[in-house]
């Protein structure tokens, strides 16, 4: 599988991919874009861009090859998602990577639209002008705070703002209250109640319901002397009704980093003297675009090899529609639905799915990405989100459902069992640690921990000395290094070691394995 990157990414990206040698990876960022969409992009299995290469018709039209588009960063403008959905080429975007820095921007518009930090530095460095009393400002003590979304950046917001001893409310219809309250933070339904407040800050998504979401009228309810911030998308304000209530002073000061228009270099709001401005530095740091760049190679790398498609913005079922939580388990699933079928190495006959905890409450979409995970290894790139159940049906394979309601001891489990044509069943278990940790936690009764990720030798033996030494020494005979070992023992006289390798793991490995007398047998499975 070939990727391309279009664009430029930060170089701990480009390591990610370049270690990878189960990928080709063709770095394009510095090509011509004529060039790029001539010599590059008909190659291109998958392709990483940013905002300077546009996924239109002349891009779509030469990517025959294409099945998915990493956007590295959150925005997808510049992304014709509805024409890619058509040609089957899954979007992704990276919505995560820099919510710290548009957290801590945030912050800083906010303290510079109360102090005026920008213009008092402008009039003694640029002006040479030391006149204190032209700069007094105000407290963020005591102020109310608005925050309309209350996810990622939101919620990181108000706890910052509590540090500062703000009243902080919050409107966000598609969240559960108790995720505001819980941090002591208001939670309102009615939008009017944000219009009251001193300060104002908008974190959501750009959709129908959310653009001018605060235009003439919205403006004419606030207090006077009201302060906005926008550092979440263009266009979220209404930028002529935002210009005349800063022109007219109803609003006080506004703090904005994004338009609707950019680069906006000729924009009538640069005019006024009550506006602090910065120019889309949202995920500009250091640490973010090295987050962006590592998630996208990751991300890049699921999909090329059909594993998972993480913060998918065109499948079936919506990610955005679905709590938090909830998404790490589903590529989890996908994973242990792949990987059993790896071991069961036969026709399957049935998947169970068995849930436990509140994940029980998606466990359609669970057994979505089980199923995708299972028919992948047999039917590769023909699978997918939108076909997976009807394929599965029509191959005669039994897709069962169960909500379990023993305790195990972890808030949420999900278990895949299958039951090949021969009789044989594999049975993986997982669960997330945190808020993203995916871990395999049991494998056919076997208790364990272990990221799913990587080439895994699976080694089941009778438990007996010298066993551990001896399939050490056989992998590093094959020149390969150990990263990891996992051992688990039955207390029946079995035992089961998960051998995470740097090397690729060839039949030869697993043949000279298999020789060992304690051997009971030895499965392979690539993550």
């Amino acid at each position: 599988m070939t990727i391309i990157v279009c664009d430029h990414i930060h170089e701990k990206g480009l390591d990610i991919l370049a270690s990878d040698s189960s990928i080709k990876v063709i770095n394009a960022a510095d090509e011509p874009k004529d060039i790029l969409l001539e010599k590059f992009i008909p190659q291109a299995d998958i392709a990483i861009t940013r905002s300077s290469t546009n996924i239109d018709d002349s891009f779509l039209e030469r990517a025959h090859k294409l099945k998915a588009i990493v956007r590295a960063g959150v925005g997808v403008d510049n992304v014709d998602i509805p024409s890619c959905s058509k040609l089957g080429i899954v979007v992704m975007n990276i919505p995560t990577a820099n919510t710290i820095a548009a957290v801590e921007l945030t912050m800083a518009h906010l303290l510079s639209c109360v102090r005026k930090f920008p213009y008092a530095h402008n009039n003694l460095k640029i002006d040479k002008v030391w006149r204190r009393q032209d700069w007094y400002g105000s407290e963020l003590k005591g102020k109310k705070l608005g925050i309309i979304g209350f996810g990622n950046i939101g919620s990181r917001v108000a706890k910052r703002a509590q540090a500062f001893e703000m009243d902080i409310m919050t409107y966000d219809p598609y969240i559960n209250p108790c995720k505001a309250t819980d941090l002591d933070i208001a939670y309102t339904t009615d939008f009017n109640d944000i219009l009251t407040c001193d300060i104002i800050t908008i974190h959501t998504p750009k959709t129908d319901e959310t653009i001018n979401i605060i235009s003439d009228e919205e403006i004419s309810r606030m207090k006077d002397g009201v302060i906005l911030i926008n550092c979440a998308r263009g266009g979220l304000y209404n930028e002529r009704a935002l210009f005349n209530g800063l022109k007219q002073r109803k609003i006080a000061m506004a703090g904005i980093d994004v338009f609707d228009t950019e680069p906006a270099i000729d924009h009538p709001l640069l005019d006024l003297d009550n506006i602090i401005v910065t120019p889309h530095l949202g995920a500009n740091t250091k640490e973010s675009q090295q987050n962006i760049a590592i998630q996208a190679a990751e991300n890049a790398i699921s999909s090329a090899k059909g594993i998972s498609y993480p913060n998918a913005l065109n499948l079936p079922i919506k990610e955005s529609e679905l709590p938090d939580f909830l998404r790490p388990y589903l590529e989890l699933t996908q994973k242990i639905g792949h990987m059993s079928a790896q071991l069961a190495k036969s026709g399957i006959q049935s998947m169970r799915l068995t849930t436990y905890g509140e994940v029980s409450e998606h466990i359609e979409s669970l057994s979505t990405f089980a199923t995708v995970g299972v028919l992948k290894e047999s039917l590769g790139d023909q699978i997918n989100y939108v076909n997976a159940k009807h394929v599965a049906k029509d191959r005669g394979m039994e897709i069962e459902k169960d909500i379990s309601e023993s305790d195990t001891g972890f808030k949420n489990i999900v278990t895949v069992r299958l039951t090949t044509q021969n009789g044989s069943v594999f049975k993986i278990s997982g669960t997330v640690l945190g808020d993203s940790a995916q871990r395999i936690i049991g494998i056919d009764g076997y208790e364990l921990e272990l990221e799913p990720k990587g080439q895994l030798i699976l080694f089941k033996n009778n438990d007996e000395p010298g066993v551990v030494g001896d399939v050490g020494h056989i992998i590093a005979q094959h020149k390969i290094n150990i990263s990891d070992f996992r051992l688990s023992r039955d207390g029946k006289g079995q035992a089961l070691a998960v051998v995470k390798s740097d090397g690729i793991i060839t039949k030869e490995l697993l043949s000279d394995l298999e020789k060992l007398e304690a051997c009971i047998s030895v499965r392979s499975a690539i993550l």
